[in-house]
């Protein structure tokens, strides 16, 4: 199949696969008489898992070694999983990042009136570092 109908099975961009292909998560494949790529099924399995994959958070880099890992069917599972267990633990120490910049947030937007002289805006002061 040509780039086009690989990109609209897989669900992405035409750029995307071009990229993905840059970047070694899609081997380059070869090309006919004419000059144009001959896709495979399995580059639209292939496109689908990086997809799912970037969907779950995983990097570029990330998603290269759990390809290398789903290369090898036959091996024990414990490698994914285990790539799978350090996604979910940067994850869960973003979302804690993430809360506690909402709580900051919170006190802060609690604590400004929302009218008055800008100079004393209890934001402003904090931005600044006024009375840190």
């Amino acid at each position: 199949m040509h780039i086009g109908q690989l990109a609209k099975q897989a669900g992405v961009p035409i750029d995307t696969v071009r990229y993905y292909e840059r970047n070694g998560l899609l081997p380059e494949p070869p090309r006919r008489e004419s000059g144009y790529r001959d896709y495979a099924l399995g580059d639209v399995e292939r496109l689908r898992f990086v997809r799912r994959a970037k969907g779950l958070g995983f990097t570029l880099a990330e998603i290269r070694e759990l390809l290398s890992l789903s290369a090898h069917r036959d091996h024990d599972m414990a490698a994914m999983k285990a790539a799978a267990a350090t996604k979910l633990a940067d994850v869960e120490h973003r979302i804690a990042e993430l809360e506690r910049m909402r709580a900051g947030l919170q006190a802060l937007v609690a604590a400004c009136p929302g009218h008055g002289e800008l100079e004393a805006c209890p934001i402003l002061g904090a931005l600044s570092g006024e009375g840190a």
